[in-house]
């Protein structure tokens, strides 16, 4: 028999030194867009306490090689977070990131089709989608959108609008 005829799938895999040292680099560089990510942002990522307070203290450290340490330390507090969590929600905060984007787009969708021809039946689609919403509030700003698109004007209504169905998303992800 060789070896190979023993490996139990149940083992964990071996790490070799330099894939343990690029896991780490990567939690260090997830640590560094949470310590650029706003206060208010920050409360909207799921993590420990002791990560907080990592962080709070990064914004008080102005000295470079001080920085550079202290992201070490938050990379060392980062092995017991759960990483992927922490970075799906940065994603959505990055307005570079592809998450945010793809967000975005579907949000000017929503609202260009509730402004649109089919109005009646895409505002009746995303009711039974979101029962929890202001239905009033949202066939108000619907109709000044409409009403805004319809006479050429400025879009104050229409960006009224998207950003209700953000915020309307935003509870629904629990970013607020």
């Amino acid at each position: 028999m060789t070896d190979f005829e023993h490996y139990d799938e149940n083992e964990e895999e071996i790490k070799s030194k330099t894939q343990i040292k690029r896991e780490m680099e990567a939690l260090q560089d997830l640590g560094a867009k949470l310590v650029k990510l706003t206060p208010a942002q920050r409360k909207k990522v799921p993590m420990s306490e002791t990560l907080r307070e990592a962080l709070a203290e990064a914004d008080r450290i102005t000295h470079w090689g001080a920085q550079r340490r202290h992201l070490q330390y938050i990379g060392k507090v980062m092995r017991t977070e759960d990483a992927e969590a922490i970075e799906n929600r940065v994603q959505l905060f990055d307005a570079a990131s592809a998450a945010n984007n793809k967000r975005f787009h579907q949000l000017e969708a929503t609202r260009d089709a509730l402004i649109g021809d089919n109005s009646k039946a895409v505002l009746d689609q995303y009711i039974d989608k979101n029962p929890n919403i202001d239905i009033q509030h949202l066939r108000s700003l619907v109709r000044m959108a409409q009403k805004e698109h319809s006479q050429g004007k400025a879009t104050t209504n229409s960006k009224k609008l998207f950003k209700y169905l953000r915020e309307v998303q935003d509870q629904q992800l629990g970013l607020n």
